[in-house]
């Protein structure tokens, strides 16, 4: 019982924390692992041994092999390139620059971090604005939108989707038979709503329309030999992703072989690479393995699981559609990695005692993932954006996020609600 209490307290007063922004949430994490870990092992109930077998090295090892794919291609100028080639493409129109930059945006966010994705494209966004002469808010706002939306649709796109896919064991390719087509649709509801949210913006014509075109790719794309060749070694290693599976190798191992071939390619200073690596989010990870792993220790996920067993009379589908709106709910205001992580294991929990768990995975990577659209700290893509958009004459507020992000949030919600219901035997499976 001593265990259960404190367990509980140590992982719900480290949320707190994070929530408030007081600290740095990665030392919170860390601090709270430790923490975890100590009392844990003089009340008798969480040993050393336990809290690293907690640490799911699959999600590590994928995370860190994308992110070392991301630093090698990252100072090329590849993200940029695009960006500049989406200016060109929209000749200055305004709706169509939303769209091509939403595009551009979601597609390199379905395959790699999304807040890596808004951190090379925002700035571009506001030199295309500024060479218009048009208001960069509504694509800034859209990327950041369109990204956490894009995100949930493949195993890469977003870390709850890495979470749950090495817990329930789905491949690569069952996101993109049961994530994908509900994500697209989500997503032009998102792009529809978007374009009618931000439709005054969009109506001022822009005052340098051709200037756009005068923006030279080959001062852009600086290193085009190393852009080529990383981005060879990311779509063998998007293919192999298919495969994964049938090969009987964990994504984390693809993920990292192609990390070390692209260096072995590359050969750049070792020292400048691993310095772009986010080592505070890899710590992040570990230490809320660690702490929901203390839990996992009590009896406190088990009393739990115990207590929605006990909820009687709620169809599956129901209970999935409920799942969606919590998660994304909390995940409006709280980060949606350790949503995850606490959820995870009550999942589990109720697999083991019978139920069809199917539907339940994939409505928890639903809410965890359109969620974090809600607020303007419900996803770090959007904590990002706001501070790029401080540069600019429109700064992102909490207000104006309420008023835009919100809805979207709220619509892709629904949409999604209704297409899991519609098509709950898929996810049955």
């Amino acid at each position: 019982m001593t265990g259960t209490i404190l367990s509980s307290l140590i992982f719900l007063a480290s949320l707190g924390i994070i929530f408030s922004e007081k600290l740095n949430r990665t030392i919170v994490a860390f601090a709270g692992a430790a923490l975890m870990v100590g009392l844990g092992m003089a009340y008798g109930f969480y040993s050393e041994t336990q809290a690293i077998a907690a640490v799911d090295f699959n999600t590590l090892g994928l995370l860190l092999g994308m992110m070392i794919l991301v630093a090698l291609l990252e100072p090329t100028g590849f993200f940029q390139y695009l960006a500049v080639w989406a200016g060109r493409l929209s000749h200055g129109r305004p709706v169509r620059l939303l769209v091509l930059l939403g595009t551009v945006t979601t597609v390199l966010s379905m395959f790699l971090d999304n807040v890596t994705t808004v951190v090379l494209i925002a700035p571009v966004t506001i030199l295309i604005s500024e060479i218009l002469g048009v208001n960069p808010l509504p694509y800034l706002m859209a990327e950041a939108l369109l990204s956490d939306t894009g995100g949930v649709a493949t195993l890469l796109g977003d870390p709850p989707n890495i979470l749950i896919a090495s817990a329930a064991g789905f491949t690569f390719t069952d996101f993109l038979t049961h994530s994908l087509p509900i994500v697209l649709i989500a997503w032009l509801v998102a792009l529809f709503l978007l374009r009618y949210l931000f439709r005054r913006e969009l109506s001022v014509p822009p005052a340098n329309a051709d200037a756009v075109l005068k923006l030279d790719y080959s001062e852009i794309l600086t290193d085009r030999k190393t852009a080529r060749r990383v981005l060879i070694v990311l779509g063998v290693a998007i293919l192999v992703f298919f495969f994964h599976s049938l090969l009987s190798i964990s994504p984390a191992f693809i993920a990292l072989s192609a990390a070390a071939a692209a260096l072995v390619w590359v050969r750049p200073d070792p020292a400048k690479v691993f310095k772009q690596i986010e080592w505070s989010v890899l710590i992040f990870f570990v230490a809320l393995f660690i702490m929901v792993g203390g839990i996992e220790a009590t009896d406190a996920i088990d009393k739990l699981v115990s207590l929605i067993k006990n909820i009687e009379n709620i169809p599956t589908v129901l209970s999935g559609v409920l799942l969606i709106w919590v998660v994304a709910g909390i995940s409006a205001v709280v980060d949606n990695v350790p949503v995850t992580i606490a959820l995870i294991p009550v999942i589990q929990g109720l697999g083991a005692s019978g139920m069809n768990i199917g539907p339940l995975w994939w409505a928890l990577i639903f809410g965890a993932g359109f969620g974090g659209n809600g607020t303007i700290i419900g996803s770090t893509a959007n904590i990002v954006v706001a501070g790029i958009s401080g540069r600019t004459r429109t700064p992102i507020t909490s207000k104006l996020w309420n008023k835009r992000g919100l809805p979207v949030m709220l619509a892709t919600c629904l949409v999604t609600s209704v297409l899991y219901i519609v098509l709950f035997p898929l996810f049955s499976r």
